[in-house]
């Protein structure tokens, strides 16, 4: 028998759910657990969802009865499996019914999918797919759908009883409540990280909105721009010359995020970036900046290895170090978060003289120091907003 005051036990837990920042995996799995303990037998059961992220598509969530939860991610390169295809959780999304139930055993047994097949010799009897609809406007399809998918299995011999049933869809939509707020929550998150950058959005979200927020932070600065980009572009055409530009793009920004810098901004065809010396220290912050340079650097010289008689991707790259007051710029009605500063607009400057030295990378003294033996002197330069000439390095 189903004990009634443990599912509105249930019931309030997932309201309180709702109400915090919390992990959709987590709850779906302390769900399964908390169903049983109140007499629905679940031995198995699955998640899936839609998400907004530059590269996860959807994610499931897949729980077994002792084995607890597991948590995957498709990304949008993914083509869709042929279990997937096949499968009655895909024949419910696409047909827009709520609920398909198979029964897996006796005379009204039903194994018009591979997977009640397979389910019906592992033991199970009985296998429900319910969709929970939910307006979510920023995952809605061309068919205008948004929600979660879950199956629901068991190895009871006479199936789900109507009363679990009930109790399944019963407490599913008050999940859903949950998951809607789940994944309002990450989306708001994954929208700021992938056009702020973490530490921005991080000062957003919590609340730096007005005009003038800010603060100073020191860094050591890492700015890259492009070589030859016009011609490049007027050669290519918009579309070859846009997905060079990832290219170029993947192989330096990709680098920074790899060796655990921040982008802050990307101007035009150019990569500004920090690495925070109060997170690293100064000796760690350059080191990581170093390597950042180390590896695009390998990275552009092995796409143009592998890519013939494309143009070659070549780039000037600058690291310095300083103070850059970062924050809300612009009108009130329209913002934008990004760094200002004289350091900004030296590392630009020292970038430049790429070209006039021959050099891919120049670097401050403040740089050279610690890059010790690496690290070659090439000159003085006059700097716009610096007093005196200023030593740089090549490494």
């Amino acid at each position: 028998m189903i004990d009634m005051k443990e599912i509105d036990g249930i019931e309030d837990w997932l309201i309180g759910q709702a109400l915090q920042t919390v992990s959709l995996p987590d709850i779906f799995a302390s769900m399964c657990e908390r169903l049983n303990e109140c007499g629905v037998q679940v031995d198995r059961a699955t998640l899936g969802w839609s998400t907004l992220h530059p590269l996860i598509e959807a994610e499931m969530v897949y729980w077994t009865a002792g084995n607890g939860a597991v948590h995957e991610r498709y990304t949008h390169r993914e083509d869709e499996g042929e279990d997937w295809i096949n499968s009655p959780m895909r024949a419910v999304l696409h047909s827009g019914e709520d609920m398909l139930r198979r029964k897996l055993r006796g005379a009204n047994s039903v194994h018009d999918y591979p997977l009640c097949e397979q389910l019906s010799k592992d033991g199970y009897a009985d296998y429900v797919v319910l969709a929970t609809g939910f307006d979510l406007p920023a995952l809605q399809d061309m068919r205008g759908k948004t929600g979660i998918l879950v199956s629901w299995a068991t190895i009871a011999e006479e199936g789900f009883s109507d009363e679990e049933l009930f109790a399944i869809q019963y407490l599913q939509k008050r999940f859903a409540l949950a998951a809607r707020a789940t994944l309002q929550a990450e989306i708001a998150q994954t929208i700021a990280d992938t056009y702020l950058g973490c530490i921005a959005s991080r000062k957003v979200l919590s609340g730096q909105i007005r005009h003038g927020d800010g603060e100073n932070i020191s860094a050591v600065i890492f700015f890259s721009d492009i070589r030859n980009s016009t011609s490049i572009a007027e050669a290519l055409g918009p579309k070859d010359y846009l997905r060079w530009l990832n290219i170029y793009f993947d192989a330096t920004a990709g680098a920074v995020l790899h060796q655990g810098g921040e982008i802050l901004d990307f101007i035009g065809d150019a990569v500004l970036a920090v690495f925070p010396i109060s997170e690293h220290g100064l000796d760690a912050a350059v080191r990581k900046a170093i390597a950042a340079t180390d590896e695009a650097r390998h990275k552009l010289a092995a796409i143009n290895s592998e890519r013939g008689d494309q143009p070659e991707l070549r780039a000037g790259i600058a690291l310095s170090v300083g103070d850059v007051m970062f924050g809300n710029i612009g009108i009130p009605d329209r913002l934008t978060f990004s760094v200002i500063g004289q350091t900004v607009h030296a590392a630009a400057r020292i970038e430049a003289l790429n070209k006039t030295t021959g050099t891919d990378i120049l670097v401050t003294e403040d740089i050279a120091r610690l890059a010790m033996e690496r690290s070659r002197f090439v000159g003085k330069f006059a700097l716009s907003g610096f007093s005196t000439e200023q030593p740089l390095y090549t490494i």
